[in-house]
């Protein structure tokens, strides 16, 4: 069961970084070009949220379970976590920095909701997803990922 929530978790974030991407190019080309926000712009956004949400629940499941996440800082104790860089990585900085940019995608599709014009729509959007997708991007665990 551990090996295929990791498998998951490996194979969604290629996908779910693809959306990301697609998400803010397409907010950076209507907040450019002054179109009006439409169903499609909406949509683009919605999948973006959504494959980053579940991102977030398979890493969290996948935290607990792996010996690479929780388990681990019962194993060395924190102190030990935070004096290597490799450990420190996956158990602390990857899981609360994604959180954090998980929380600006939610909030950057949350604000363009209550947005009343499409510039200001794709504006939310695009500030709040491009942050999330860089803090997502900074805190991947390239060495384990290839």
């Amino acid at each position: 069961m551990y090996t295929f929530i990791q498998k998951f978790h490996s194979g969604w974030a290629y996908l779910a970084l693809l959306i990301l991407l697609v998400v803010v190019v397409n907010a950076l080309i209507g907040l450019f070009s002054k179109k009006e926000f439409n169903a499609k712009d909406r949509k683009i956004a919605i999948f973006g949220l959504i494959f980053a949400h579940v991102q977030l629940l398979v890493g969290l499941i996948l935290y607990f379970v792996s010996p690479l996440g929780y388990i681990k800082i019962g194993e060395l104790g924190m102190g030990e976590v935070m004096k290597n860089a490799a450990i420190r990585l996956t158990v602390i900085e990857h899981p609360v920095i994604n959180i954090l940019a998980i929380i600006l995608i939610t909030i950057g599709w949350s604000k363009h909701k209550k947005a009343t014009t499409g510039e200001a729509k794709f504006k939310s959007i695009f500030i709040f997803y491009a942050f999330g997708l860089l803090l997502i991007l900074s805190r991947i665990p390239w060495s384990l990922w290839f």
